[in-house]
């Protein structure tokens, strides 16, 4: 399955936004375009499926400091509001979701003050023959579409604040919700990594097979030692990390009790450091490399500013990680750095799409209304 497009409105500089996806997409700009509210946009998608949608927006501020701050057309409801289209290449089958999130009225005793309160929110499927409603949530109220057609109410009701398509996601009744939320919750959103002494990664973490690495980067030992002792071997990690930290080789054992992360370095051969002396940037690569080289990866994996914190001839090395896992992974990829940004284009064959201030809202160059692109082949 694929995320073919995305459409977010009234959120913060995103006015009104819509954008057909590729397999790799890659967005550059200046600071202060908005860059990082598409990325967070996808990230709200992904708690209303989780059920965190209520708290992620709190976590910002509340509704009132996430509201689109500019002016709205007479009549037009204070409210955020996002979608993504999912196809499933196998099948042809895609999926859109839509939530719309507002204030709570004056006279409502519902809810809190400043916390999301879900107006609207629908999943339709499509087989082929047009859009099909299969989830729809009317007020506290939730339908689900049965085996005859029919749109039956869910025996619970929603808080104003929770998702409908949360409540729903492991029912045997909705089989459909199930199979996007499933998609939708295997997600990794990287938002840099701390570097600081008490980072998860500078820690051992728990002997645990680990397919994929946690978004903290918590278990970053254990990602290492599940592909070293899965595949035997790791010749392409191995061949980057030298490239990338001078000759520098990880050092991974089976682990036991606990898995610890180490390095060798070539002016240091008899010595062999551990997680807490590595630099920043050393420590950065290593986690950015977990993330795109483990085990297995998940269907989607977005990286917001992976440059920070790296030297400028780790640039290279990172967009061969990028490159290489979008042979397995879409991979979603905010920058503020041209160098990154070319390396991109030349080893995948993209555009990168420069994020701009139009009117005062986010948007893309070269995008049309209806969210193809003016190259030649509107991808």
């Amino acid at each position: 399955m694929l995320l073919k497009s995305m459409s977010a409105s009234q959120y913060r500089s995103l006015r009104s936004i819509r954008m057909e996806l590729d397999d790799v997409n890659v967005f550059i700009g200046a600071n202060g375009v908005g860059k990082t509210n598409l990325y967070r946009a996808l990230q709200l998608v992904q708690a209303a499926v989780q059920g965190n949608f209520a708290f992620e927006i709190a976590a910002e501020g509340g509704m009132a400091q996430t509201l689109w701050a500019g002016p709205r057309r007479k009549h037009e409801a204070a409210r955020v509001a996002f979608a993504a289209e999912v196809e499933d290449e196998t099948t042809g089958m895609s999926f859109e979701y839509r939530i719309a999130a507002g204030l709570r009225p004056p006279i409502d005793a519902a809810g809190f003050v400043f916390e999301p309160q879900v107006k609207e929110e629908t999943l339709s499927v499509d087989t082929g023959r047009g859009p099909v409603v299969v989830m729809e949530r009317k007020g506290p109220g939730i339908f689900v579409r049965d085996e005859r057609g029919r749109m039956r109410a869910f025996g619970e009701k929603a808080l104003v604040s929770e998702t409908a398509i949360s409540l729903l996601a492991h029912e045997a009744s909705a089989p459909e919700v199930g199979a996007f939320c499933r998609f939708v919750s295997q997600w990794r959103f990287f938002h840099g990594f701390r570097t600081d002494a008490d980072s998860p990664l500078r820690r051992p973490c728990l002997a645990v097979t680990s397919p994929l690495l946690d978004e903290d980067g918590g278990n970053l030992a254990a990602v290492f030692a599940t592909v070293a002792v899965n595949r035997g071997e790791m010749p392409e990690i191995d061949a980057i990390v030298a490239e990338a930290l001078d000759g520098a080789a990880l050092v991974v054992q089976e682990p036991e009790g606990e898995a610890f992360l180490r390095l060798s370095l070539p002016e240091f051969p008899h010595r062999v450091f551990d997680a807490r002396e590595f630099s920043d940037g050393q420590l950065r690569f290593l986690a950015l490399t977990a993330a795109l080289m483990s085990y297995r990866l998940p269907p989607l994996v977005a990286l917001n500013e992976p440059e920070a914190s790296l030297h400028p001839s780790m640039l290279d090395p990172l967009a061969d990680l990028i490159a290489q896992a979008s042979l397995r992974s879409q991979i979603w990829v905010v920058t503020h750095s041209e160098i990154l940004a070319e390396a991109l284009v030349k080893r995948c064959g993209i555009e990168a799409r420069r994020v701009i201030r139009r009117d005062g809202a986010t948007w893309i160059e070269g995008m049309r209304l209806t969210g193809t692109f003016d190259d030649g082949d509107d991808g």
